[in-house]
């Protein structure tokens, strides 16, 4: 069995940064896309040796990708064929993209978001029985009920606007519209799984769909579709369903969203570093 954990580290230039995305820039708030761009050049070194020990410990190969000749030649190649794509879209499409790249050589596979710290050495593959299905987290509760959302409570970025988008594509297929809200943050998957699930396949046609969508969908209200996009996620949730693949829903030990709450369990193995403070994460790691 070949088993890979792999990240990415996309540094993207000041002037493609989408800081101007609806509801995300904040008046009198540095953009929250050059905090992280800060954060990770920051802590760049760190956090690819996190990665690394957590590999050496449980005995698999850990690979980096980063802003190099492959990546570019995607990017352009995206560019050329769907101008409305973003960098940081274009970003999220290529991490798997490189799933699916690594699985020509590799049987299992663990994903980590640049962000992301194992805080302990347990064994991801062990705990996550990758024949079983994809290993994902799920942000639904989250969701913000359709007569609560305004035009202000929510971003592109948000899960409602996912949830909403991806059950726009559902209906559009005339398929059951029930789904749940991924984050690509972390996933584990197998050969066989990735598969099933067809992510690229049928890619010109999804952009499309998509971009249809942005324009509007005679079962939700403006407030609503004026937040669709072309979102990885959004996609990832449609395939899953669309292809009936099986999933394992990952739990808080091992996609732990750190994000307001200013403290990390002792138990978390996985810590997804949301909102880039990482000076605490560095004390708990270290503790």
């Amino acid at each position: 069995m070949k088993r890979i954990i792999y990240s990415f580290y996309i540094d993207i230039p000041k002037d493609e940064l989408d800081i101007f995305d609806k509801n995300i820039l904040k008046e009198n708030h540095t953009p929250i896309n050059y905090v992280t761009k800060d954060a990770f050049k920051e802590n760049y070194t760190k956090l690819i040796a996190c990665k690394q020990w957590y590999a050496n410990q449980i005995n698999v190969t850990f690979k980096l990708f980063e802003y190099d000749t492959n990546f570019i030649l995607f990017k352009n190649n995206l560019k050329s064929k769907y101008p409305f794509l973003t960098t940081y879209n274009i970003v999220n499409f290529y991490k798997l993209h490189l799933l699916y790249e690594l699985s020509k050589d590799y049987d299992e596979i663990l994903y980590l978001d640049f962000d992301v710290v194992p805080m302990k050495s347990d064994n991801f593959f062990e705990t996550w029985d990758l024949s079983k299905g994809i290993a994902i987290h799920h942000n639904t509760h989250k969701v913000i009920k359709m007569d609560a959302i305004t035009d202000y409570s929510q971003t592109i970025r948000s899960p409602t606007s996912k949830y909403y988008n991806a059950q726009a594509m559902l209906l559009d297929r005339n398929l059951n519209p029930n789904h749940k809200v991924v984050n690509t943050g972390i996933v584990g998957a197998s050969k066989k799984h990735l598969q099933q699930l067809k992510y690229f396949d049928n890619f010109d046609l999804d952009m499309k769909e998509m971009s249809n969508l942005t324009k509007g969908h005679n079962m939700f209200p403006k407030k609503i579709t004026n937040f669709f996009g072309w979102d990885n996620e959004t996609l990832f949730a449609v395939k899953l369903a669309e292809n009936k693949v099986d999933v394992q829903w990952l739990d808080d030990n091992w996609h732990y969203f750190f994000s307001t709450q200013g403290f990390i369990p002792k138990e978390i193995v996985l810590c997804h570093t949301i909102n880039k403070q990482f000076d605490i994460v560095w004390r708990a790691y270290n503790a």
